[in-house]
Formats: structure tokens, sequence, C-alpha cells
């Protein structure tokens, strides 16, 4: 008979908390686990490495005394509901573990070349007046209101924004998965996103689980870190209201950024319906609930009507997109996978392993991709864009 081993049953709960794991999950993929963790029985070392691989979970960390205290890699300024996030999953560890290996090789690869520093990384401050820093991304991404029109949806918008900024320098990253692993959903209520801050290679993440028009937000938001020359994680919470000052100050930059005031406040039709939020997010490339705070921030709708507002527009929008992600069928994965790991880098990793700087097995792994056929498939995607 194999012989059990002794696990803290402690360990057990932290390692399905930070999965993520229901009761359902619990009982489905782990159907001894009230056993081990009332001490019935004792799981095998088989059954543990099992657990661990199916919880996301370092092996060796199951057999410590107590959970260890796990802290992003990254400065937290996430709230909830304006309260601290206090655990963070293993699936936005992961996520943060393996841009931090992209920009890493990525800023190697960068110095090689001899590329400069970014002029504009951490040249803002948050004593700065955010409408000086709004005026210089305006101007140096071209997105004034009249450039935003000849984009027909906010797909195109959020595209065309992207390009822009890479095009500055910045790594940009857009994923609603761990990496390649498509049964790692990103949770958007967890996280919307983050900056790696670097004055060579900066990179933002945008969690894609999260709606089009709310990722646009998300990625101005953690530009505007980049312009402070800080990394962080972000929930960019446009309602938060007791934030650190420096999401405060982003959450003004971006908003303004998209949806500058004067401009609303000109296009805005006197009556706050369902209609009037739709043409005003049509217009602006942004979520209704952007458009309803900064309805809120220029005085037009008072706090309890934004509040009631708001609250439906939530709603709705999460009923949009469970609706959405049950109908998706995947697309095209080369295309996916480009958006995934962004234009520039999957450039710079294409180009390293065909000139021979870069061994393929170590392109492989950065771009998530595990068979030659597919790299070349995706690279001469990549080098025909």
């Amino acid at each position: 008979m194999t012989a059990g081993v002794d696990i803290a049953p402690e360990l057990f709960f932290w390692a399905v908390e930070r999965a993520g794991w229901s009761e359902e999950e619990i009982e489905e993929r782990a159907p001894y686990f009230y056993e081990w963790v009332e001490q019935e029985t004792k799981p095998t070392f088989n059954q543990i490495q099992k657990f661990a691989g199916a919880t996301y979970t370092p092996l060796g960390s199951l057999f410590l005394s107590e959970p260890p205290k796990e802290s992003l890699p990254l400065p937290d300024m996430r709230t909830m509901g304006n309260k601290k996030v206090p655990r963070p999953s293993a699936n936005l560890l992961d996520t943060i573990y393996i841009c931090q290996n992209r920009q890493g090789w990525y800023k190697v690869y960068a110095v090689d070349a001899g590329f400069p520093e970014l002029s504009f990384v951490g040249t803002a401050r948050l004593s700065t007046r955010p409408e000086k820093i709004v005026r210089q991304i305006r101007e140096i991404l071209d997105f004034d209101m009249q450039a935003r029109s000849a984009y027909v949806t906010w797909s195109e918008a959020f595209r065309a924004l992207v390009r822009k900024i890479e095009d500055l320098g910045v790594l940009v990253m857009v994923s609603g998965i761990v990496g390649s692993n498509t049964s790692r959903s990103l949770d958007p209520e967890e996280f919307r996103g983050f900056a790696i801050a670097d004055p060579i290679a900066p990179l933002i993440f945008v969690n894609g689980a999260d709606t089009k028009s709310a990722q646009i937000f998300t990625l101005i938001h953690e530009l505007a870190h980049i312009w402070l020359g800080h990394s962080a994680v972000s929930d960019a919470s446009i309602t938060a209201d007791t934030s650190t000052d420096e999401e405060l100050w982003c959450n003004r930059v971006a908003a303004e950024v998209l949806v500058p005031m004067d401009t609303l406040k000109q296009e805005f039709k006197g009556i706050v319906s369902e209609e009037e939020q739709d043409r005003l997010a049509k217009k602006f490339k942004v979520s209704t609930l952007v458009v309803l705070k900064r309805l809120y921030d220029a005085d037009l709708l008072s706090w309890e009507h934004f509040q009631e507002r708001y609250a439906n527009e939530m709603e709705r929008l999460q009923a949009f997109m469970e609706e959405k992600r049950s109908k998706s069928s995947g697309g095209n994965y080369y295309y996916t996978q480009r958006g995934r790991l962004g234009e520039r880098f999957s450039s710079a990793v294409v180009q390293s392993a065909r000139s021979g700087y870069l061994p393929y097995r170590d392109a492989y792994e950065l771009l998530g991709i595990k068979r030659h056929s597919t790299f070349e498939n995706f690279a001469n995607m990549i080098e025909g864009s």
C-alpha cells in the first residue's frame, strides 16, 4: 500500500482559494479534498502532485507548515469596492511572471540593438497637472475627436491606439488568459491591467477578458503610469474615490484623454437615457460606464442618479459579456496570439530567432508556441503584417 503524505489542512484551502475554485470545482476535481482536510485519509505523493498541478500551486509550497505570504511583484494599487484586495490569484501572479520574463528578454534585446531610452517615461509627477500630460498624450497619439471619428467601432479604435503606443516603444499585451492556456481565464474583477515601467522597455498589459470599450480606458490609464515612470497593478476603476493618489491621477488623465470635458458638454443632449449613453460611448469610443462618470464629473448627473445608472449599466454589460463568451468561437489563433503578445514583442522574437540571435526553443517559450510549424506560420504572419 502506498504511504500517504502529511499536509497541513490550511494549505489545501490556500491552494484552492488562490486557484479560484468553487465548491463545485473542488468536488469535481478533488473528490478526496475534505477527507484530506479532515485528515480522515492521507493523500499519496502522486495525488499531491496532481493536486498541485491542477491548482497551479508550486509543489514545494504544499509541504510548508503554513501558507506562504504571497505578494505581487509589482506595486498593488487595486481596490475592490474601494477596499484593498487581500490575496492575488495564481492566474494574476503567473501572468505577471510571464510578462516580467518577456519584458526582461526584450530589454536585453533592445539594449543590444542600441535602442535609445524613451524620452517620455518618468517625465510626469503626481504634482503635475493632469491637463498637461493629457495634452502630451493626445498630441503624441493623434487621438483627438476628429481622428477617432475614422474608427467605426471600439475595437478599431482600440487596435489603433495599441499600434500607436507600440510605435512609441512600449510593449502592449492584451490577453484574457494566462499565457497560452485557454483553460485559465483572467478575471477583470480582480485586475484590469498592469504597467511595468522601464526607460527602454516599458510594458502595458490589458486584461482582455474585459469589454473592448473598458480596455481602452485601462490602456490609457496604464500609459499614464508609464508617464510617471511607475510600475503598478491596477483595477482602473473610474468610480474609485479612495484609491491611491497615483490611481486617481491616472484615472483623471485617462478620462480627459478619452472624454474631453469641454467636448462632452457640447455633445450632451440634456437627457441621460440608455440611447444617449450608447451614442456618447460610440462617439468617444469608450464604455458607457466612463460616459456616466464623466457626466457626473461635469455636474450633469446627480450622485444618486449616477449610482443608479451605473449599477444598471454594470448589470447590462455583465449580461452582454456572458452572452458573448458563450457564443465565442475563438477566432483565428495567429491573430489572437499576436494580440496577446503584441506586435513589437512578437517581431523582436521572430527576427531574433531567424537571425540566430535567439535559439528557437527559447523563441517558442517566449511566444507560448510548442511546434516549429506553428512558429513558422506565426512568423510569416508577423513578417507580412
